[in-house]
């Protein structure tokens, strides 16, 4: 995959996806300082490598999860390369059982292209549909990471203006979890 070297500390000169473009304004109004890395189509964490070289933090797993009944959804921030299962995430959400979401979902609730899910984008959840759920180990790193709306760009902000300013001007509140690593890693 190719990733542009050049960090950018501001948005995209070039005109982009109106929804990708809102998450810059509204880091921009808060005055939040992010980093941007342009790069082709990423839609693996094995792609996502070569931003973490660029950007010098680790990419996070985002994933859109659902109930059974397509009813609740749930926007999972952990570590990348952490392997996911759904059972331990389930018992701590207090859920039946858990599956991805439908990219329809994904559009509809987060503006966001399948598998360019990220925090940046409950933005555009405005009707508080989505409960964001984040891996504490994840609040261990000084910056947090994702890609606004599309998977061709990377942001990087700190933690804190993350966890302290953008998610309460989004009109999120985050449930923390504890997911486990695989015994004997």
């Amino acid at each position: 995959m190719r990733v542009d070297p050049t960090i950018y500390s501001g948005p995209p000169a070039e005109g982009r996806d109106p929804k990708e473009m809102a998450v810059y304004t509204f880091l921009d109004k808060l005055g939040i300082p992010y980093q941007r890395c342009d790069h082709e189509y990423a839609n693996t964490m094995e792609d996502c490598k070569a931003v973490e070289g660029v950007l010098g933090v680790p990419i996070c797993k985002n994933l859109l999860l659902t109930n059974r009944q397509q009813t609740q959804f749930y926007l999972l921030m952990m570590p990348g390369d952490k392997p996911f299962k759904t059972k331990d995430l389930s018992g701590q959400l207090g859920c039946a059982r858990l599956s991805f979401a439908t990219a329809e979902h994904m559009l509809e609730l987060l503006g966001a292209a399948p598998g360019s899910a990220s925090a940046f984008e409950l933005i555009h959840d405005e009707e508080g549909r989505v409960q964001l759920v984040i891996d504490q180990e994840l609040l261990r790193e000084d910056f947090i990471s994702g890609h606004p709306c599309f998977s061709t760009s990377t942001l990087k902000l700190s933690r804190s203006d993350f966890m302290d300013r953008f998610l309460p001007a989004a009109g999120h509140r985050p449930i923390l979890v504890e997911l486990p690593w695989p015994e004997g890693t």
